[in-house]
Formats: C-alpha cells, structure tokens, sequence
C-alpha cells in the first residue's frame, strides 16, 4: 500500500478506479436537471389539449376579445394598439414552444408503436412456428395410424370372424350327420 501511495504522489495524483458495481458519485451541474420521462408525458398532454376544439374554441375567443378590448376600450385602458404586436409575440412564442412538444409527444408515440410493432412480429413467428410444429405432429399421427388398429377396422374383422364361425357351426351338424352315417371299424 505504502508503494502505491508513493507512486500516486510521485506522478500526481491518484486516479480512481471505474467500478462498475459502485454507483457514481453525483455531480454538481449548472444546468437544471429533470425527469425525461414525466417531461415526455407532459408534452402528451399538452400535444393532446392542442389537438381539440375545446382548445380552438377558446384561443378564438381570447383573441377575439384581445381584438375588441384593444380597438373598442378607451385609449389609456388599451394594452396592444392597432398592429397588435404583443399578440403577435403571443401567438409566436405559443407556435414556438407547442411545435416542439407536439414533435415530442409524436417521436414518444412512435417509439411505443415500434416496440408493439416489434411485439406483434414477436408474437407472429411464435404462432408461425406452433403452426408448423402441430402441422408436422398431425402429419406423423396420419403417418402412423396406418399401423395403428382403428375401431372400425375392429370391427369389421370381428365381423369376419362371426360369419367364419356361423359357416363352421353349420358346417359342423353335416359332418356329424355323415360320420353317424358312416360305419364304424
């Protein structure tokens, strides 16, 4: 221990070793952090409100207000006079801001249909292989039940064996009545 300490103040500092069971240390960012994913669910809900009449409805009526209070109300009450600028920086800053979460919120979809895409196809080539699996079994049963003895087969050698058993018991009163016929040494 005490050569590895003189090697690491000799060239400098230590380094420290990358473990890959310990867990980082964090670290101090100037940037803010956030959840990828609660950000994510909150794009779709804001691409989902954008996407309604409820929302047309009411971003027609507060223009349509701001319109009518900035031409109609008295001159020192009005806020954004003729060219309306400030409702154009409005309108612009809310473009500005839904066009990327509605970009968000359809990669976000996309990703979920590829991974149900990926599913399905998954699910396919498993089904695809249990067909022809019961396919091949079915036709080895076909295959072998030639040599297996079936009911009806069975039955129809039973059946033989009955009338072949009639014809010998009729058969059997003739040969004795021609053996009683028949003299005796």
């Amino acid at each position: 221990m005490t050569m590895e300490r003189s090697k690491a103040t000799a060239s400098g500092p230590a380094r420290s070793r990358v473990r890959l069971d310990v867990p980082r240390e964090t670290r101090i960012s100037v940037l803010p952090s956030y959840d990828p994913e609660t950000f994510g669910r909150m794009s779709e809900r804001v691409a989902r409100f954008l996407g309604t009449g409820r929302f047309l409805i009411w971003m027609s009526v507060l223009l349509f207000l701001w319109v009518l209070w900035n031409t109609s109300a008295p001159n020192d009450l009005r806020f954004d006079n003729y060219p309306f600028i400030f409702m154009n920086l409005a309108l612009s800053l809310q473009a500005a801001y839904a066009a990327p979460l509605i970009l968000l919120a359809q990669n976000r979809q996309d990703d979920r249909d590829r991974v149900n895409l990926e599913q399905d196809r998954r699910r396919n080539e498993r089904s695809i292989a249990d067909t022809e699996y019961l396919s091949r079994e079915i036709a080895a049963l076909r295959m072998n039940m030639g040599e297996v003895a079936t009911r009806d087969w069975i039955r129809s050698e039973l059946q033989d064996m009955l009338k072949e058993l009639e014809e010998r018991r009729q058969a059997e009163p003739e040969r004795s009545d021609k053996a009683d016929a028949a003299p005796r040494p």
